[in-house]
């Protein structure tokens, strides 16, 4: 019988942070595990049931006892198990009687075995069948298995109350009340964490009352939305939240992260949105902070009009559906109220003292053992940034007054509360205090992108403070040994880098990385601790770069092709790929790129030779037309790189295919006369510094 199977573990509220992997990975368990035994019919699926005070799994197409299975088995080989008047040795006889026992059959005799071809040499085989085993049996094993790796960071102990167990010390993430197991309609009579299965469960801790039953496995998610007020169903609870609060906010934009709706989706049952409001004189509190206290503490749904101005009115998803929900709504009010007033005194009190007064107090925050404290990580960071502004020809006065104010607002009661915050605030304090308008927005700025995908600084200091400080993270801390190691990366640095790597590359910033990490390394001059990276951070940044590349569409032999060459500007590294995708696709490319590959491998063989040509001894005519074609068409591709037209040098490159084919097929550039072979030599030196100006092209070779 094929039926779908149905377990659910009923239990106190478990974590919702941790509820949505616990769940998966229930689900993911038990079906692998049935799988792997043969339970499993074509087209059987998983789906996770996934609640507050749930784990359940229903999976479709589940036979009721696993097929019979053919077992082949090799027995001994014919050289060990017969003599040599083909009569069974006595290590074949002991080996049978082994067999019937391990087989459950009476006698087994040589004549019930096969005998083939086993590599060179011969065996004998036993083939037997293996019963099907009641899905009970197995179940049982999976289920115990399952619950055993589950994803618990921590583990309750707790005694059971009732049944069979009572007084038996439980350990789960929280304490289980009842397990479910049906195949169909019927139960399964299965135990786990001291509780036998049935076909009951429970529904919506207050819209419900009692017990449920469950008739059979297809009915339990209508079931339980019926009769139990549940919705299990956590991607069908999350999008009802969804639309339910799109709808409460009417011509408002509500604010829903993913994350938050996750959370919120993993605390209720059964979700039901109420509008709610606070004063407006909370309003004066810059609105990330009332946004991310909402969020963060009350798990609140914020709104704004669609100019992106926080509204005084917010959502709440509740866990209970009433026709009376004022107390509901007043409740939360309160609560709220008590969080922004909280907010409004921190927003204040800081207001109170200005960023400048507060970097001395930088020298009290360690920022790291071996690199000392905030204060002198600004020195080091506002040094930088002086050396990168003067580089890009930025505002002096304006970078060092915003790296000097950057870290400040790490000080303030509202950074303590919410270091989400951090810049943020700094901005907000700094134009209160009158600074200038790039400087407030440095101080904010010089933390981005703070993320995969985040905006880039859209100021001249900004971007000078935020290079610099990404710099002095990813050189002072890989220089203390601490750099990222498999899937460690305490710092950052990965992402410090990518960061580096955005501003410079979408930004066309024309300065050197070499330039920028020697600057970075000469602040910690006299540091014991510090040694200098250097070289390990320029490729580690280009290893980032390739991946950046490769996100962006990029093919990874036109990607190796530039970053191979270690480009020590990345202002131009696009249009040089882009000019590489357009050679790819000439009809002489290929060519090209193969002669290029032959050259390089050359070259190497032949390190020291001089790269001057003498046109005397040029006497074969492929390679007088090669060095005149050279000179022919080396004016344009100068010309097109000095502008910055890669796809024009390349282009124009191109025109040489049929005479470096000709030099390759009537030239041997190894004779054995010296001086015509590093002539030759000297010949493809110079055509490969031009084949390669704009992009290794040996690399695009198949």
């Amino acid at each position: 019988m094929i039926h779908t199977l149905l377990i659910e573990i009923f239990t106190e509220e478990l974590p919702p942070k941790a509820l949505t992997k616990l769940g998966d990975a229930f689900a993911t368990g038990i079906f692998n595990g049935l799988k792997a035994r043969d339970f499993l019919d074509d087209g059987a699926i998983a789906t996770a049931f996934i609640t507050p005070r749930r784990l359940a799994v229903a999976i479709s197409n589940v036979r009721a006892i696993s097929p019979d299975k053919t077992i082949r088995e090799k027995v001994l080989p014919v050289s060990v198990a017969l003599d040599t008047e083909g009569k069974a040795t006595t290590s074949l006889v002991m080996k049978l009687a082994a067999l019937a026992t391990q087989t459950g059959v009476a006698v087994i005799t040589p004549s019930d075995l096969e005998r083939a071809a086993d590599g060179k040499n011969e065996s004998l085989f036993h083939s037997y069948t293996v019963k099907g085993v009641a899905l009970q049996n197995d179940l049982q094993t999976v289920l115990e298995d399952t619950v055993a790796k589950l994803p618990i960071s921590q583990v309750m102990s707790y005694q059971r109350q009732h049944g069979h167990a009572a007084g038996q010390t439980v350990r789960f993430v929280r304490p289980a009340h009842r397990l479910l197991a049906l195949h169909g309609e019927h139960i399964l009579p299965m135990t786990l964490l001291g509780m036998d299965a049935d076909r009951l469960t429970e529904g919506h801790r207050f819209l419900s009352q009692g017990e449920i039953t469950i008739a059979d496995a297809d009915s339990y998610a209508a079931t339980l939305a019926d009769t139990g007020k549940v919705i299990v169903g956590f991607n069908e609870r999350k999008k009802k939240i969804s639309s339910a609060l799109l709808e409460a906010a009417a011509t408002d934009q509500v604010l829903m992260p993913d994350a938050l709706l996750d959370e919120v989706a993993a605390l209720v049952e059964w979700p039901v949105v109420y509008a709610c409001k606070f004063e407006d004189r909370f309003l004066s509190v810059p609105q990330e902070c009332l946004i991310l206290t909402m969020q963060t503490n009350q798990k609140y749904f914020a709104l704004t009009d669609n100019a992106g101005k926080l509204r005084s009115r917010f959502l709440i998803v509740s866990n209970l559906a009433t026709d009376a929900p004022q107390y509901i709504i007043e409740g939360n009010e309160r609560v709220v109220r008590s969080r922004l007033s909280d907010a409004k005194f921190f927003f204040e009190q800081d207001k109170k003292k200005k960023l400048a007064e507060r970097v001395p107090l930088l020298a009290n925050v360690v920022y790291h053992n071996k690199l000392g404290d905030q204060l002198q990580r600004t020195e080091r960071v506002k040094a930088l940034a002086l050396v990168i502004t003067t580089l890009l020809g930025g505002d002096a006065a304006l970078a060092e007054r915003g790296t000097l104010l950057a870290k400040a607002d790490l000080l303030t009661d509202m950074v303590g509360e919410f270091p989400e915050l951090q810049g943020i605030m700094g901005n907000y304090y700094a134009r209160h205090d009158g600074e200038a308008d790039e400087v407030a927005q440095a101080v904010s700025e010089h933390y981005q992108p703070r993320f995969a995908g985040d905006a880039l600084p859209t100021t001249g200091t900004g971007t000078a403070v935020a290079l610099a400080d990404k710099l002095e993270t990813l050189i002072g801390i890989w220089g203390i040994g601490m750099q990222p190691t498999g899937d460690k990366d305490p710092f950052a640095l990965r992402r410090h880098a990518l960061g580096i790597l955005r501003m410079l590359l979408e930004k066309r910033l024309p300065v050197a990385l070499s330039e920028l990490l020697a600057n970075a390394a000469r602040q910690f001059v006299g540091n014991s601790n510090f040694k200098d990276p250097g070289s390990d951070v320029l490729s580690f940044l280009y290893d980032r770069l390739r991946g950046l590349l490769r996100e962006r569409g990029y093919a990874q032999n036109e990607i190796e092709a530039v970053v191979a060459q270690q480009p020590d500007r990345l202002d131009n590294i696009i249009e040089r790929l882009d000019a590489v995708q357009a050679f790819v696709a000439l009809p002489e490319a290929a060519v090209l790129a193969a002669a290029n590959k032959r050259i390089t491998n050359i070259l190497k063989k032949t390190e020291g030779v001089s790269g001057v040509v003498n046109t005397e001894l040029l006497r074969d005519s492929a390679e007088q037309a090669l060095f005149a074609a050279m000179n022919a068409v080396k004016p344009d591709v100068d010309l097109a790189f000095a502008k910055g037209d890669f796809s024009t040098a390349l282009r124009a490159l191109a025109q040489l295919r049929q005479n470096v084919d000709g030099f390759f097929n009537d030239v041997m550039v190894m004779t054995d006369d010296e001086q015509l072979r590093n002539n030759r030599v000297a010949l493809l030196s110079n055509l490969h510094v031009m084949l390669n100006q704009v992009a290794d092209i040996s690399k695009l070779a198949a």
